[in-house]
């Protein structure tokens, strides 16, 4: 499939006026036909991430439930990269194996139409910059797309977190392990590893929105959560099922471990990870993403 297909032409169309009845021309075209795998031109592009926050903030809803789906979607990323990862020793393999099972998560939200908090700061700020959104609206989409998702995900965890099973022993140590070293750096360290996280991401995103094929869209979307795992860098959803669901195996079963992570505001809090995050996802998506493709789209609409 193609995101643009040439109109169809109409029965009893008439031909043009300098073809000749009867004869077929071989002169090819002056303008060449529109390549259907060609990648969409930067500001095409920018337009089309902008008009999809658009649409989200005058459906507020629909944005709602899809932004309390793609939490869920999001945590179950992070289960099963938690579960892969489980019992292998060699930190490299383990980060490749977390990439790969967590990637699909951002194709099944880009591909179903679900929302994700971080694409929407940078979809919503290029909104903003290309005068189609306030800052309301912007600030509507960031604060309601940031609890629905932290929703979703949590009950998601919670689900699990309940369901102990296989998600006990190894896996519940896993767990503790990585929400530990996630919840345990400090301040600058998170705050710039979740700038380096949506710069992955949010980069996936716009090249999801200016490939033409299916595949490459996919290949797009799989890449960026792919890479923000294997990096080890913070996303503010992705970490509330990395550290909720240590602490919810632990609420539901004590003897589980939960390691040194703990809900609240103090050191190695879940609420305090979850604000640091936050914002460096905010400044990721919008000044290293967003920003530098409006920049490039107008600069590229000036010298036409």
């Amino acid at each position: 499939m193609t995101l643009e297909a040439q109109s169809p032409r109409l029965d009893g169309a008439a031909p043009p006026p300098n073809a000749l009845p009867g004869l077929t021309s071989r002169v090819p075209p002056n303008v060449a036909p529109d390549d259907p795998f060609e990648p969409l031109s930067v500001g095409a592009m920018v337009d089309r991430v902008a008009a999809m926050a658009v649409e989200k903030a005058t459906h507020p809803w629909a944005f709602v439930v899809r932004s309390l789906v793609g939490g869920v979607m999001v945590a179950f990323g992070a289960l099963l990269a938690l579960m892969v990862s489980t019992g292998v020793k060699t930190p490299g393999v383990a980060s490749l194996l977390m990439g790969l099972a967590f990637g699909m998560s951002f194709v099944l939200i880009l591909v179903s139409g679900m929302s994700l908090i971080t694409a929407d700061m940078a979809a919503g700020f290029l909104a903003v910059l290309n005068r189609t959104m306030r800052v309301r609206s912007y600030a509507f989409l960031v604060i309601v797309g940031l609890i629905g998702n932290v929703a979703g995900a949590l009950v998601f965890v919670t689900v699990c977190g309940a369901a102990g099973g296989p998600y006990l022993g190894p896996l519940a140590e896993r767990a503790a392990a990585v929400g530990a070293q996630k919840a345990g750096q400090p301040f600058w360290t998170a705050l710039l590893l979740a700038v380096v996280c949506t710069w992955f991401l949010q980069t996936s995103m716009c090249m999801f929105f200016k490939a033409r094929s299916d595949v490459a869209r996919m290949t797009f979307a799989f890449y960026g959560p792919f890479a923000f795992v294997i990096g080890g860098t913070q996303h503010v959803i992705a970490n509330v099922g990395f550290l909720g669901l240590p602490l919810l195996l632990n609420l539901f079963h004590p003897a589980a471990p939960r390691g040194a992570i703990g809900w609240g505001l103090g050191e190695h809090g879940l609420l305090t990870n979850l604000c640091i995050t936050t914002v460096g996802n905010l400044i990721g998506g919008t000044l290293f993403v967003a920003l530098p493709f409006w920049v490039i789209a107008q600069l590229q609409r000036r010298r036409i």
